[in-house]
């Protein structure tokens, strides 16, 4: 089969995408940042179903300098498996409030790193592994980099400067790679959160989604849609027709 690098796999999202992936058969590798215990565990978990189908790599996204380490170690698997990467799919990402008149230096770089940087960084250093599979990326991005989220300005600039990016590399990459995002919508609410009747009032399908509707989406535009690219697949219960 091939290959699939998964940021911030380690749980939530990621995890339930990586568990999708490995289903259809892909070698899985599961990025983390500092939740090792998590993705130790869901590794062993997928090559208990498949052996030597799972792999964990750790890296600061943050520190951009990590990211080629990161790849080379990715490129050592799929020379030792006998492997292509096919897909890199950038789902690691910061999320937390920013009013305008609290924001500093340090959380304009913690969320332009995660969001916008970290992912450009991780395509260029992707590029000759993708172009020898004719592979393909996608970028988790969000409605709120469509429409802003009251109090996160710095989150939704970011995520709107990723979609661009996404439509920008799509241009450039073609047509060695495809290049798409999801822009997820109400999936899952923040860790020790509930859910919010207020935007669910907002959602025309009136509920929340779950994270496999965002694997599914994932998977579609990585594997399934060999003349798609540049595009934003919008995953939100329709919410975005009423902002």
């Amino acid at each position: 089969m091939a290959i699939v690098l998964i940021t911030g796999a380690a749980k939530r999202l990621g995890a339930t995408t990586a568990k999708y992936f490995h289903q259809q058969g892909f070698t899985v590798v599961v990025h983390y940042g500092q939740s090792q215990a998590q993705a130790e565990t869901l590794v062993a978990e997928l090559n208990q179903l498949r052996d030597q189908s799972a792999f964990a790599l750790a890296a600061d996204l943050n520190q951009v300098e990590q990211i080629p380490v990161l790849i080379q170690r990715v490129e050592e698997i799929c020379t030792h498996n006998g492997l292509p990467l096919k897909v890199l799919v950038n789902n690691a990402s910061t999320f937390f409030p920013t009013p305008v008149n609290q924001a500093d230096l340090n959380q304009w770089d913690q969320l332009f790193n995660a969001n916008l940087k970290a992912p450009f960084f991780l395509v260029q250093q992707c590029l000759p592994l993708l172009k020898k599979a004719q592979g393909s990326v996608v970028n988790l991005v969000d409605i709120h980099g469509i429409r802003p989220l009251q109090n996160h300005s710095l989150y939704s600039s970011a995520k709107a400067g990723l979609i661009m990016m996404t439509k920008a590399l799509a241009l450039e990459l073609a047509p060695e790679i495809r290049v798409n995002g999801v822009a997820t919508g109400a999936i899952l609410w923040p860790e020790g959160g509930g859910e919010d009747e207020e935007i669910l009032a907002t959602i025309p399908l009136a509920t929340t989604g779950v994270p496999l509707d965002i694997a599914k989406a994932i998977y579609y535009l990585a594997v399934e849609s060999n003349y798609v690219t540049g595009q934003i697949l919008p995953v939100d219960g329709g919410r975005t027709l009423n902002q």
